[in-house]
Parts: C-alpha cells; structure tokens; sequence
C-alpha cells in the first residue's frame, strides 16, 4: 500500500427505479481531509493507457462509473515511507471503488475492457491552463511499471 492512498467501496443502493452511489461527501473526515476542487469525467477507448503523470499540489478522488480500468500508481515521493512502491488497482464495473491519489504519486490509467471507460474524479484543487500542476511522462519505457496483464 502507498503512504496516503485510501481506497473506499462504493455503496450502491438499488431499486426497481435503478442505483445509487455517494462519492465524495463533505462530512466524510477522510476524503475531505484535501479541499474540492472541481469534478471532471474523463473516458477511455479499449485498451488505450492515459498516463503517467504526478501532482505537486493536487490530491485526486477518482471511481471508474463505466467499463473497467487499470489504475497504476508509483510512490516517487522521497520523504515518503513507501517510495519506490507501485500499486495496480481495477476500478469499475466488478470493484466499484473510490481512490484518493495523494499529491506526488504518479498515476495512469488503461482500459481494460472492450468498451469505452468512464471515470470521475473529484481533485483538489482546479485546473489552471496558464500554470498546470503536473508533470507527464510516457505511458511506456519511462517508468517501471508493466501495464500488460499478469495472469496467474
């Protein structure tokens, strides 16, 4: 596990009128222990790997809503007790999960399912066009982490 990651089920409450999920309330001590932000939905076509980049600032709160996909994340925080660590977590359709990504832990995505993915994610702080908090690198050969599927 990942000095700072907090990984929450998400409940659903079915009927015969269809479900629903709480993400992210503001009297949960936890998940509001950053501020909110804003919320943005991001999609992903089969198999497409969006990542890696990391925060300086920016805390991430993000749940797959539809299909399923990889998140990968990698501890290069040096004042962290689990730098170097790596973490794979499924999100969607089969593990309804919400995950706090703290600032520092660079992060990805890939689809893994035939259909196109939907995840949500409810961060910190806004997003600033003229002075972005992030640094990207390629989703391959640059940091170690392998996102092909390991069977076992």
């Amino acid at each position: 596990m990942i000095d700072g990651v907090l990984i929450r089920p998400l409940l659903w409450h079915s009927d015969q009128r269809g479900s629903l999920a709480e993400l992210v309330r503001a009297d949960d001590p936890e998940l509001m222990s950053v501020p909110f932000g804003q919320v943005y939905v991001t999609t992903l076509y089969p198999g497409v790997v969006k990542g890696w980049h990391l925060h300086r600032e920016q805390w991430d709160r993000m749940a797959c809503l539809r299909g399923r996909v990889l998140l990968g994340l990698v501890d290069s925080r040096p004042d962290s007790p689990t730098c170097g660590e790596q973490m794979r977590i499924v999100l969607g359709d089969r593990n309804f999960v919400l995950v706090r990504v703290p600032a520092g832990v660079w992060h990805g995505l890939k689809n893994i399912a035939g259909e196109e993915a939907m995840v949500v994610n409810v961060v910190s702080h806004p997003f600033n066009a003229a002075d972005p908090d992030e640094v990207r690198v390629a989703p391959h050969g640059v940091l170690d982490f392998d996102w092909e599927r390991h069977d076992g």
